[in-house]
């Protein structure tokens, strides 16, 4: 598709919607332009494009890829994978859903944090914790090798299917945690003793009151989980070895290994519509009417754990979540600062030294070079592109949450557009930047700008759908008393609704700030050799031969890891005061 055809379209569309916006809400439509160009210009023109070069390609023979040979084994594959992945997430999350949703226990606000980090640390974090926990020379493995006297790592699961099955647990748990633990919280306990006093038991009362009310939150946070799981790339790419491809991996190496972009495009319009496919889907069972329930007090439901059965519950797990999600965690940070060297003449003993020259490194340009990035550079972009993206993604999502807390038919349709970059991949994102934006005056090779723009793009709905019910929790009347007294929109926004909102700006700027730290997808399309982010730089250091550049690569994953965590702990405390 031409730029000039694509403006006129935007521009036809702008012009109704700004009209019917107009008709019904004033001054508040202009509120959408900008966030409409925004994503016209940099979402559905480079999606539009990709999928127009495919579709050219397809119509004209010169694909130059074996449909049956390699899309339909991926496809398959991811399929396939995602399923698994999300019946073990939801083993695990369901009751660490309810371990959450209805029990206090000392640390659960520590271990909130805890199981939140894992879906905010970026993939190739991720990769390296399991590998310094489960890998050949992870920390079990060196266990077992010095208990057993072997000199083989008796754990083989990295390259496996396993490891990638582990890996989108760890991920995606507290997803499941997150929407069926809060929605557990919310439920009314005196539903349930009223079937307890009814005399059902407490598999007949679960099974009858309490997952019918439970069953759209399930649901949702499975359809969500399941749409992680099929867009997967870093998990597959760093975990699953070489004889494991899913569709997102495919595109990734159609386009930068094989420069096949119009199979990559191929691959791309597959994968889009089962994103959208599974966005409707899950938009369908989250807009479901709930059941009325019974005004009650804040955290009425929760109760300290009583009687061994649930003790033993509590507190197992609390021991599972630890060993499933703080174990690799530790394991890396451990690894960050351990020297392993084979222990001379003793067959699988090591020896085992502790040093921080693997931190002392990323300072240092060892041999001079002009081309050589050092990580504390590529950790000086990250933190700038992140800081532009907070700016980006927070002016733009408040403009968004703002109108859509007025009551404008229009709305409806334009939220679904500010939703739609969540069910695209962040790789297909990526290539479309790279079929569009490759001349004067937006080019990948000279506008590093547009690395902040694809992570807005991904933190842009997340900040909408942060602000959005703190806005539609002011009431309406207090807007309407400042301007009877006189007081000008803008002045209403600044002394009425900026007050109420400051700490959703916040944990929604925090949020922004974490997705672009960790973003690697779209990332690796774009960064150029010489304005590499820390994802991008761990990847490339852990390509590179050499214990010290596996150490650095370490050391950068660990301190990103530290900082993703402190982020989630301002957001949390900021999410929990009154």
């Amino acid at each position: 598709m031409s730029l000039g055809r694509f403006l006129k379209l935007v521009s036809t569309f702008l012009q109704k919607a700004m009209a019917q916006a107009r008709r019904g809400g004033g001054w508040t439509a202009w509120l959408w332009a900008a966030p409409l160009l925004f994503l016209g210009y940099f979402f559905v023109y480079p999606l539009l494009s990709t999928l127009g070069l495919a579709g050219q390609a397809a119509l004209g023979g010169t694909l130059a890829i074996d449909f049956w040979g390699e899309i339909w084994p991926a496809l398959v594959f991811t399929i396939w994978q995602a399923i698994l992945s999300t019946l073990l997430t939801l083993l695990v999350g369901l009751p660490a859903a309810y371990l959450f949703g209805r029990f206090r226990f000392r640390g659960k606000g520590l271990l909130r944090v805890v199981t939140t980090l894992p879906f905010i640390l970026p993939t190739v974090v991720v990769a390296e914790a399991f590998n310094a926990l489960l890998g050949p020379r992870g920390w079990l493995n060196l266990g077992l090798m010095g208990l057993l006297g072997v000199d083989a790592a008796p754990i083989q699961i990295l390259n496996t299917l396993s490891a990638i099955l582990l890996a989108h647990v760890f991920y995606n748990t507290t997803i499941v945690i997150r929407v069926a633990g809060s929605a557990w919280a919310q439920l009314d306990p005196r539903l349930e003793q009223a079937g307890r006093v009814l005399g059902a038991s407490a598999w007949r009362n679960f099974r009858e009151v309490t997952l019918p009310l439970l069953r759209p939150s399930i649901l949702a946070s499975a359809l969500l989980v399941f749409l992680f799981d099929f867009t997967s790339f870093g998990v597959i790419l760093l975990l699953g070895g070489p004889k494991f491809s899913t569709l997102e991996v495919e595109i990734y190496i159609q386009t930068l290994q094989n420069l096949n972009l119009p199979a990559a495009g191929l691959l791309s319009a597959i994968q889009l519509l089962f994103t959208l496919g599974l966005g409707w889907l899950s938009g369908r069972i989250g807009g479901g009417k709930n059941i009325p329930l019974l005004p009650r007090l804040k955290g009425e439901g929760m109760r300290a754990p009583s009687g061994w059965r649930e003790r033993l519950f509590v507190a197992g797990m609390v021991l599972f979540l630890a060993l499933l999600l703080v174990s690799p965690l530790l394991a890396l940070a451990g690894r960050s600062v351990a020297r392993l060297d084979a222990a001379r003449g003793q067959l699988g003993a090591i020896d085992a030294g502790w040093t921080l020259d693997y931190y002392r490194e990323l300072f240092i340009n060892r041999n001079q070079s002009i081309f050589y990035v050092p990580p504390a550079g590529a950790a000086l972009n990250s933190l700038g592109y992140a800081l532009v993206t907070v700016a980006l993604s927070l002016s733009l999502g408040t403009l968004a949450a703002v109108a859509l807390s007025r009551k404008l038919r229009i709305n409806k349709l334009l939220d679904a557009l500010i939703l739609l970059p969540l069910g695209t991949s962040a790789v297909t994102l990526g290539l479309g930047f790279l079929v569009v934006f490759n001349g004067p005056p937006v080019d990948v090779r000279s506008f590093p700008l547009l690395i902040p723009i694809a992570h807005s793009l991904v933190a842009l709905p997340f900040v909408v759908r942060i602000l959005q019910p703190a806005l539609a929790s002011i009431p309406a009347n207090l807007r309407q008393a400042a301007a009877s007294l006189g007081a000008p929109p803008w002045r209403v926004w600044l002394e009425v609704d900026l007050p109420v909102v400051g700490r959703a700006m916040l944990v929604g700027a925090i949020f922004a700030f974490t997705i672009s730290l960790g973003e690697f997808g779209a990332t690796s399309f774009l960064a150029r050799p010489e304005t590499p982010t820390l994802p991008v730089a761990i990847y490339r250091f852990l390509s590179l031969p050499g214990a010290l550049n596996y150490g650095q690569a370490l050391a950068m994953a660990t301190l990103l890891m530290l900082v993703c965590g402190a982020s989630i702990f301002v957001m949390e405390k900021v999410s929990a005061e009154d």
